[in-house]
């Protein structure tokens, strides 16, 4: 009997029920001696045991449906180490589920820190096989996560609609995006909507660029504008702070945003413009996801569920040059796949006309 945990963990996404499927349906169709178990909340099921046996059926019919049929919610990797108030040592606490459960292997879905976890799982002994899921595309090891370009295009139509009342109003729409550190998600939608002006985490912005590209194309007839700005983005001056020094100027400043911060920026600095925020929010993780993402979920569950067969654990389902490879968890956990001022995309985006703050 070949017995397998499942779970998924931190922010929901597009097609994790989807990746879920592929795992399941190409064990199954290997074998039929197995029982799969499905944890509730992510590791929370794990540490507390709240988990239920799932059978073929209940994965048959969730290809299009976004969320998780499972349930998620986030525990810090910072945290994982703790005793909780109950009296509980979290890590022993999975350690023992897994084995009562007799698990052969334990596949996780999830993002950073869920690699974080998933990897002292595997360094702890267990069996664990995972799949890169995010809509920030930030995980290091993959070319492209799972619910990313669902993501991009629920933010692209947002940005796209926008437009057309910016423009009727001559208007600047600040529209935030999510993505506390990077920006692979604002600079996809932002190129893909036509913004006026990206800007990233990555590359801290300097306000006077900004206006000085407004004040240009508005001298050449463009009266309003669009700029997609990643929540996690912050200007040049902020730059020039410690990690733990900007982060408290951030907190002073009283704007419960980046694009409410960077609004007043501009209002300051061109004070006959109406300025708007558009905070797209939890929308870009929800609903059904793209076919894109139908296939490369299908495509890393089925290589998960062989990794499983071929006894290939300590390992991340991630994809490289258009192959799904197996990547150590260790050259994974603790990694974010950044951009670049040089990159490729952000030359092409200055070579379009998008300002970058810059």
């Amino acid at each position: 009997m070949l017995n397998v945990g499942i779970l998924t963990s931190g922010g929901d996404c597009q097609a994790l029920n989807a990746a879920m499927r592929g795992v399941v349906l190409s064990l199954f169709e290997k074998t039929q001696n197995i029982k799969i178990f499905g944890f509730e909340d992510g590791f929370k099921g794990l540490i507390y045991k709240k988990y239920r046996q799932l059978f073929q059926e209940d994965f048959e019919t969730i290809l299009d449906e976004g969320g998780t049929i499972l349930g998620s919610s986030r525990e810090p990797f910072k945290h994982i180490t703790e005793i909780t108030s109950e009296g509980i040592d979290k890590v022993q606490s999975m350690i023992e589920t897994y084995k009562d459960l007799k698990l052969d292997c334990l596949v996780i879905l999830g993002g950073n820190g869920t690699h974080k976890t998933a990897n002292l799982l595997s360094e702890k002994g267990l069996n664990v096989v995972t799949l890169p899921k995010t809509i920030d595309n930030d995980i290091y090891g993959t070319d492209m996560t799972f619910g990313f370009q669902t993501a991009v295009g629920i933010a692209t139509k947002i940005i796209r609609y926008i437009q057309s009342t910016a423009k009727s109003h001559s208007r600047i729409f600040i529209v935030e995006v999510m993505g506390h550190k990077t920006g692979w998600l604002t600079l996809h939608a932002g190129i893909a909507s036509g913004a006026d002006v990206i800007l990233l985490p990555e590359i801290p912005y300097n306000i006077e660029k900004i206006t000085e590209r407004l004040k240009s194309n508005e001298a050449n007839g463009k009266k309003y504008a669009i700029i997609a700005v990643a929540e996690g983005a912050y200007s040049s001056e902020l730059a020039e702070l410690s990690k733990k020094e900007r982060k408290l100027k951030l907190s002073q400043t009283g704007f419960p945003s980046a694009a409410y911060r960077v609004a007043s920026e501009l209002q300051a600095a061109m004070p006959e413009k109406e300025t708007r925020v558009q905070i797209i929010g939890h929308c870009q993780r929800g609903g059904e996801p793209c076919a894109y993402d139908k296939v490369l979920a299908s495509r890393v569950g089925t290589a998960a569920a062989c990794y499983i067969l071929e006894k290939k654990f300590g390992v991340m389902a991630g994809i490289t040059n258009g192959k799904i490879v197996p990547v150590p968890l260790n050259e994974v956990a603790g990694k974010l796949k950044k951009i670049s001022s040089d990159d490729q995309l952000v030359q092409q985006a200055k070579t379009l006309g998008i300002c970058l703050g810059i």
